[in-house]
C-alpha cells in the first residue's frame, strides 16, 4: 500500500462522535436563543444526526447527555438510531443542575447529596446497559469558591469512594471517561482541575477508568499536545471533547480558534497510536448563533482536515532531523504537512466512500433544514438543559 493510500485508508476508518446537545436550543449565560426546526426529543436529534453522518460518512455515534435525553425506553432510543444508521456513543452525567449540588455533588459534604449524586452515575450506567454504550463520562462541577469553605483533602476522599462504586458496577467492555476543568464554576478549588488529579483517580481505579481530554479546559498557553502524548505513552487518554476556545470554555467549533493547535494534538495522537486505538474522538460544543447542524458538519470536517494534515507528516524526514539536532529543518517537516492544502484529498476520500465530495454544500440541497421548520412545531423544543 501507498502511503497516500494509508492515508486514505486512515481517513475513511476515522470516527468522531456528535453530541446530542448541540442539536438542540443553546446560548450564552445570559440567553438561550431558539430556533426554528430543533429537535423536540432525543429521536428527533438522533434524526438531525444521522443527517450529519449521512453527508460526512465518519460521525456514526451519537453522544447522550442525562437526564436532558432521558426517555421511557431506551432500547427503543437505540433501535431508532440503529435504523437511522448511527448508534449510541457515551452516556454524559449530570450533576451540576439541581439545587441539591449547591456545594457540589459527589464531592458533596453531606453524605445524602453524595448518594444521590452516585445514584445518578449508576442509573447512566444502567442506561448504557440498555443502549449498547461503551462509554460513561464524567465531568464535575464540584469545588469551593472560598478558602475554608470546605476541606480539600476530605473532597478528594469523597471522589474516590464515589468513583470506585461507580467504577465497579461498570460491565465488560465499559469504560468510564473522567473529564478535569480548570475552573467553573467554582473559583477557588475545583475538585477535578487538571489531567493530572484525572490521572491519578483513573490510575487507582484501574483499566477501565481513562481520563478525558476537553481542548477548552486548559489555562491559556497550555501545552495540551504534552498532555496528550503522555497520557497516550501511559495508556490512559480515554478521548477527547473537541471543541475551540479564546478566552475560557467558550464551546465553539473545533478548529475555529486555532486549527494549528488542533493539528499539533492529532499529529500526537497519529504519533503515539491512538488513532487506530480506542481513543473517542468526540464533539463538545454548543451552537448558539449558527445553524446547528451545518456547523456540526462543518466541524466534523475541521477534525478531518487536521487529521489528514497529521496523517501527511513526513515520520522519517522528522525523526532525521530530530537525531540530528536540526531545529529548523523539524520544524519544516511539520509545516510542510500543515500548509498542505488537503482539501482535495478529502474530496477524494468522500468519493470513494461514495459520499458528495461537499458535505455541507449537499446538506444544504437536500432540504432537511426546510423540512424540519415545516414539520417541528409545537411541543417544547429540546435544548441545553431541556
Amino acid at each position: 500500500m501507498t502511503e497516500l493510500a494509508a492515508v486514505k485508508a486512515a481517513l475513511r476508518t476515522q470516527a468522531v462522535e456528535t453530541p446530542s446537545w448541540a442539536y438542540g436550543n443553546s446560548g450564552t449565560r445570559f440567553k438561550v436563543f431558539a430556533q426554528a426546526g430543533v429537535p423536540r426529543d432525543p429521536f428527533e436529534k438522533l434524526d438531525d444526526a444521522a443527517k450529519v453522518h449521512e453527508f460526512t460518512g465518519v460521525a456514526p455515534t451519537v453522544a447522550l447527555h442525562i437526564p436532558w435525553d432521558r426517555v421511557d425506553d431506551y432500547a427503543a432510543l437505540a433501535a431508532h438510531a440503529e435504523d437511522l444508521g448511527v448508534r449510541i456513543g457515551a452516556v454524559n452525567s449530570n450533576t451540576f443542575q439541581d439545587d441539591d449540588y449547591r456545594l457540589g455533588s459527589i464531592c458533596h459534604p453531606d453524605a445524602a447529596v453524595r448518594r444521590k449524586a452516585v445514584d445518578h452515575l449508576l442509573e447512566c450506567v444502567g442506561i448504557m446497559d440498555a443502549t449498547g454504550s461503551r462509554d460513561l463520562k464524567l465531568w464535575f462541577a464540584d469545588g469551593t469558591n472560598y478558602p475554608g469553605q470546605d476541606d480539600i483533602r476530605s473532597r478528594q476522599d469523597r471522589l474516590a469512594e464515589g468513583l470506585a462504586e461507580v467504577y465497579e458496577r461498570l460491565g465488560e467492555g465499559q469504560r468510564m471517561l473522567l473529564e478535569y476543568k480548570l475552573f467553573e464554576p467554582a473559583f477557588y478549588t475545583t475538585d477535578v482541575p487538571d489531567w493530572g488529579t484525572a490521572y491519578a483517580h483513573c490510575l487507582k481505579l484501574g483499566a477501565k477508568a481513562q481520563v478525558v481530554v476537553d481542548t477548552g479546559h486548559h489555562a491559556p498557553g497550555t501545552n495540551i499536545e504534552f498532555i496528550v502524548a503522555t497520557l497516550l505513552r501511559e495508556g490512559k487518554l480515554g478521548g477527547f471533547d473537541f471543541n475551540s476556545r479564546f478566552y475560557a470554555d467558550d464551546d465553539l467549533m473545533v478548529g475555529a480558534a486555532d486549527p494549528f493547535q488542533l493539528f499539533r494534538i492529532m499529529y500526537e495522537v497519529v504519533r503515539g497510536g491512538g488513532f487506530s486505538s480506542d481513543v473517542a474522538f468526540m464533539l463538545d460544543q454548543c451552537h448558539n448563533i449558527e445553524a446547528k447542524i451545518p456547523a456540526i458538519i462543518r466541524s466534523v470536517m475541521n477534525v478531518q482536515e487536521a487529521t489528514a494534515k497529521a496523517l501527511l507528516v513526513d515520520a522519517g524526514a522528522l525523526a532525521a532531523a530530530q537525531a540530528a539536532g536540526d531545529v529548523l529543518e523539524a520544524n519544516a517537516v511539520l509545516m510542510d504537512a500543515y500548509n498542505t492544502d488537503v482539501r482535495p484529498l478529502l474530496r477524494e476520500v468522500r468519493e470513494e466512500m461514495g459520499l458528495d465530495p461537499e458535505p455541507m454544500k449537499a446538506y444544504r440541497a437536500c432540504g432537511w433544514a426546510e423540512k424540519v421548520v415545516a414539520e417541528r412545531v409545537g411541543g417544547q423544543q429540546a435544548g441545553w438543559g431541556a
